[in-house]
């Protein structure tokens, strides 16, 4: 059976840098079902799977509140593109609980298309080199919480933050991958976040890690 091609939508207020990721996409096999300079609405599930837009324009929130306040927008997964590392944008989509997060100076098609199947599949994908622009965010911001977190669920927050993948967690902790894909997921339960970013982010400020 041939895989169903993974559906996005473009929006960016920048005409030709839209119209540039318009043609980058299409290029790799991706299907641009639209772009747009404003959406004025939530993208529905059945035109794309994936929303990229940019997000240093003051867009971040409305794009946000938009899909997260849809009945049914949860299945369209958000790509925001920053600036660079010091855009306020960035930490703003990390809280918002964004999947994904890319420098828009420095996408390359590989990077992008990865990026966007990625997120397409529930999961988060925020560079590794970012990872540190936002637990250094964090911390300056750090504040004393209370969640209900042990230490093995502690342990695998670091790792996280170290940027490890679900299959170098288990190894460096010798878990199963099957037991480090439960703990965060009550970890994400337990401290009411959307991705895996965003719980590092938390438990930096939390002073967690």
């Amino acid at each position: 059976m041939t895989p169903t091609r993974l559906s996005v939508w473009v929006e960016d207020a920048n005409p030709i840098y839209r119209r540039g990721l318009t043609a980058c996409l299409e290029a790799e096999g991706i299907k641009v079902a639209g772009e747009s300079d404003q959406l004025v609405r939530a993208v529905d599930p059945g035109e794309a799977q994936v929303l990229v837009f940019g997000a240093s324009d003051g867009r971040l929130g409305e794009v946000v509140s938009l899909h997260h306040g849809a009945s049914n927008a949860s299945a369209v997964a958000l790509v925001a593109l920053v600036r660079d590392q010091h855009d306020p944008a960035l930490i703003d989509a990390i809280e918002a609980g964004v999947p994904g997060i890319l420098l828009r100076d420095e996408l390359s098609p590989a990077s992008l298309v990865a990026a966007l199947r990625t997120v397409a599949t529930g999961q988060s994908a925020v560079p590794a080199r970012l990872l540190a622009r936002i637990i250094e965010s964090a911390a300056q911001g750090k504040r004393h919480g209370a969640f209900d977190i042990g230490a093995r669920e502690v342990s695998v927050l670091r790792e996280l933050a170290a940027g490890s993948d679900t299959n170098e967690i288990a190894g460096q902790l010798a878990y199963s991958e099957r037991m480090v894909k439960r703990i965060v997921h009550d970890l994400l339960v337990k401290m009411n976040c959307r991705n895996r970013a965003q719980a590092v982010a938390l438990a930096v400020r939390h002073g967690i890690i």
